[in-house]
């Protein structure tokens, strides 16, 4: 989906910040700021900057300057980026002392807003990282998966099946950040058991199965014979009941069920924050 078929409520002033090109409305609020006195954006979604991409952008500004404004807030003494952090980092690797920048003030939920929104608009997200964005979102600012979408300008599904991933065994999870494994490959994945699931990844990307292959072979074990080492794909109650935990508490839920009606329930964080907000959920 393209940036101008999403429904957001940014308004045409913080789109066009946005944007690929600068409208002269953009330049003409822009100033020079330091590269010095500013700091990257402590919610930016992206974790990986490759290489080649910013030697090419680079050697691009060496030649004809910063053509987009970066966009930055104020904080303390100096700046936080908000949007542009590749050509924050060219612009210091070419040895420029200033940048164009446009400043707005913005809360926190409006700069990971925009920290996504800009990063997906030009494809530079992967899978996991959009999903932990999106969890971010409804950890830390209380966010319903519905309040995500709207905001994102994506559907209510895709962020569920986005946070859902997020089930997936950590090995596969960088799959999917290396770009070896996209979102339709790894999707029918989560709810395998991790061992089935991860021999299934290995395999997908040795012989370069499609989306649709993968989703058959994961049938395909699912419906193996009764008695076999694990059951491969959950009750479909059970993965109900999981699903909607995932999304009520924003982080993966796993449930574990046990022919004796016992069981456990396992939730998955990363970092104290993200149990805090469980923590806050669930004493409210």
């Amino acid at each position: 989906m393209t940036a101008k078929t999403r429904k957001r409520g940014l308004g045409r002033g913080l789109e066009a910040l946005l944007a690929d090109k600068p409208t002269q409305e953009v330049l003409n609020q822009a100033t020079q700021i330091a590269i010095s006195r500013i700091r990257p954006n402590t919610y930016q979604p992206r974790t990986r900057f490759a290489d080649d991409e910013l030697q090419t952008l680079t050697e691009s500004i060496r030649r004809e300057g910063v053509l987009m404004p970066i966009l930055v807030r104020p904080r303390g003494d100096g700046y936080e980026l908000i949007a542009g952090e590749r050509r924050w980092r060219a612009s210091q690797a070419a040895g420029l002392s200033e940048i164009p920048a446009v400043v707005r003030d913005v809360d926190d939920m409006q700069a990971l807003e925009l920290a996504i929104i800009e990063n997906e608009q030009r494809d530079d997200l992967t899978a996991i990282e959009s999903a932990r964005a999106y969890q971010l979102m409804m950890l830390e600012f209380g966010c319903t998966q519905q309040q995500v979408a709207e905001k994102i300008g994506v559907s209510r599904v895709q962020v569920s099946n986005l946070i859902r991933l997020l089930q997936l065994p950590e090995e596969i999870q960088k799959m999917i950040e290396n770009r070896e494994l996209s979102m339709g490959q790894a999707r029918p994945l989560v709810g395998l058991e991790a061992s089935l699931a991860l021999r299934l990844a290995r395999q997908c990307i040795a012989d370069g199965w499609s989306a649709r292959q993968m989703e058959k072979e994961a049938k395909k074990l699912a419906r193996g014979p009764a008695g076999a080492a694990a059951k491969v794909q959950k009750d479909a109650d059970v993965q109900a009941l999981q699903d909607e935990l995932t999304r009520k508490l924003g982080l993966p839920v796993e449930v574990n069920c046990k022919k004796d009606g016992s069981g456990e329930l396992r939730i998955r964080y990363t970092r104290p924050a993200e149990l805090d907000g469980v923590l806050k959920k669930l004493r409210g």
